[in-house]
C-alpha cells in the first residue's frame, strides 16, 4: 500500500455525521470512519455495476424482437396523451 498522504476536507453538514460515529466509540479516529465510508461506496457502486450488467446480459438474452427507438417513443407520447386527458376529465 503506498504512504498515506494527510487530505484536509471541509465536510460540511456531514460533520456531524462524523462527529457522531466518533462518540460512539467504534471508530479511533476521523481517518477510520472515512475509509469505512469509502469503503461502503465502493461496495455499493460494484453491486450496482452487478446489477446492471446482470440487467443488460438479460436484456440481450430476451428473444423479443426489439421495437425501433420512433415507435417506443411514439407509444410513449400516446400513453402520455391518454393520461393527461384522464386527469382532465377528473380535474
Amino acid at each position: 500500500m503506498p504512504a498515506s498522504k494527510s487530505i484536509t476536507v471541509d465536510l460540511g453538514p456531514q460533520q456531524a455525521s462524523l462527529q457522531r460515529h466518533l462518540k460512539s466509540g467504534h471508530y479511533n479516529d476521523a481517518g477510520e470512519v472515512l475509509r469505512e465510508a469509502l469503503r461502503a461506496l465502493d461496495w455499493r457502486e460494484a453491486a450496482l455495476d452487478e446489477l446492471l450488467r446482470a440487467k443488460v446480459k438479460a436484456s440481450l438474452a430476451n428473444k423479443k424482437p426489439s421495437i425501433p427507438a420512433e415507435e417506443a417513443f411514439r407509444r410513449l407520447e400516446d400513453r402520455h396523451a391518454r393520461k393527461m386527458k384522464a386527469a382532465k376529465r377528473g380535474a
